[in-house]
């Protein structure tokens, strides 16, 4: 009865021991979990390693096609990943090294090893198809491969000089058949090697190696992959980084197209700073003689030949002005702008070759801007006129120093003034010849080339400019004169 009682009065009760009944206490045992065999942690032992991998390549003795199975077949038992630097050390020293490049005195060594090998040529090649079988069969090794040469690089006072020499070849030979990234030669800057010399005497057996094994050209592709084509000079300390420094090293050394490269990248980085100087200085308006006076300076500094200057210089000169994209009006802007510059174009033309290359340079820009396509033989007759170009140079073009690039458009424009100068060289050499028979006569001989300005008549090169047209009909006047005066005074 009470308990009925209780229950209708004070219903809170039955849930609050109810609740108390569903609880339970937290427990401190906790759950042990047992740990697999496998992923237990081995302890590393690289002295464990070290005699496996050494007994087995005492067994195999000397063949290296041998020690190359040897190695294919430990990789399944060996841990290869793992001790990856152990097994390398092992290869090229015979042994583990400690810092410095140095064996330690209480472990094992081989002689099954590059360090220990004959130090030619062909025992290296050997060796690299050893690394190189190994590298083919267990991929993952790749990466310890190239650290283990960038250390054994860093180590290169610690070796003897035969070993170094062993070393240098070993790594041009797997350099040359893409084992090993050029990137690897970094190891070579460093300050300690490069004030020794180390640096640069390994570097001449390196390329060596490499240059015998491929040319010169894929070495070059080689190194501009990772940005080492302009970083060859810092082999040397900082006061013998010079192109000549650097040729007559290696040109003594026995490696003269590496030295001709060299000395071709250092011209190629003078020509892009020249350019770009010679662009600041054109839109800045400084005057020709400063700007001629600081390219022939620079000519001189870098051994840069005129062909080559003229090239950059009109390049220079068509850059800095933005051009009308009307085919008829961007001849007579042409014009107008290299009459301008004309002058600076001429002090860099004393050479026939160099005005053949402003040629070629002219018939490449008008066949790539299409704009310019009608305005080549104004642009030809301009240069003739102000003396950029002369007759030879043209002549020789026409005939047969001309590129493909809108050959015939070119020709068939240039026809009628080339027509024209070779009837001038031809009269010109008729009356040289009549002075040297007859004597001078009285009156001023017109020099070749000179008298072609006189026929006005010849749209071909006729110009709108007032000034030439003025200057056309003086000379027209003096040709009828000096005539006159032939006939009354022969």
């Amino acid at each position: 009865m009470a308990l009925i009682f209780l229950r209708l009065y004070f219903p809170f009760l039955r849930v609050s021991f109810m609740n108390n009944q569903k609880q339970q206490k937290p427990t401190l045992s906790g759950q042990r979990f047992k740990t697999r065999k496998r992923d237990e942690k081995e302890r590393f032992d690289p002295t464990q390693f070290q005699d496996c991998i050494i007994q087995g390549l005492t067994e195999t003795g000397t063949d290296l096609e041998a020690v190359a199975k040897f190695l294919d077949a430990s990789g399944a038992k060996l841990d290869y990943r793992r001790y990856a630097e152990t097994l390398f050390d092992i290869l090229v020293a015979g042994g583990m090294l400690a810092p410095g490049g140095t064996l330690a005195d209480d472990m094992m060594r081989t002689d099954v090893c590059v360090f220990a090998a004959q130090e030619d040529l062909e025992t290296m090649q050997a060796f690299a198809q050893v690394f190189n079988k190994l590298i083919r069969r267990y991929k993952y090794l790749e990466k310890g491969f190239e650290d283990e040469v960038k250390k054994l690089l860093l180590f290169l006072k610690g070796f003897s000089e035969s070993e170094r020499n062993k070393l240098a070849m070993l790594t041009g030979v797997l350099l040359a058949n893409g084992t090993l990234n050029a990137s690897i030669l970094n190891s070579l800057y460093n300050e300690n090697l490069v004030k020794e010399g180390v640096s640069a005497a390994f570097a001449v057996k390196l390329f060596k190696s490499w240059i015998n094994e491929k040319d010169i050209n894929a070495v070059a592709a080689s190194l501009r992959k990772v940005s080492m084509d302009n970083r060859l000079m810092e082999l040397f300390p900082a006061n013998k980084q010079s192109v000549e420094h650097f040729t007559k090293y290696f040109t003594e050394a026995g490696l003269k197209e590496l030295s001709e490269y060299v000395r071709n990248q250092q011209t190629i980085g003078a020509r892009k700073e020249l350019q770009k100087e010679l662009q600041e200085q054109m839109s800045r308006g400084d005057p020709f003689k400063d700007i001629i006076l600081y390219v022939k300076e620079e000519m001189k500094k870098n051994n840069i030949p005129e062909p080559v200057v003229i090239g950059i210089v009109w390049s220079s000169v068509m850059s800095t002005v933005e051009w009308n994209k009307k085919e008829e009006l961007v001849a007579e802007q042409a014009i107008k702008h290299l009459k301008q510059y004309s002058p600076l174009l001429a002090a860099f033309t004393t050479q026939g070759q160099s005005e053949l290359t402003l040629l070629l340079k002219i018939q490449e820009y008008c066949y790539d801007n299409i704009h310019f396509m009608k305005a080549f033989q104004k642009i030809v007759v301009l240069f003739y006129k102000a003396e950029v170009l002369s007759e030879e140079p043209i002549l020789k073009w026409y005939k047969d120093a001309h590129v493909a690039k809108g050959k015939s458009v070119f020709l068939e424009q240039m026809k009628k003034f080339v027509e024209w100068l070779k009837n001038a060289e031809e009269e010109s050499e008729s009356e040289a010849e009549e002075v040297r028979s007859n004597g001078p006569r009285h009156g001023k001989q017109l020099k070749s080339g000179e008298n072609w300005i006189a026929d006005t008549t010849d749209s071909c090169w006729t110009t709108s400019s007032p000034a030439i047209q003025t200057s056309n009909s003086i000379a027209a006047l003096f040709v009828l004169t000096v005539k006159l005066a032939s006939c009354l005074y022969p």
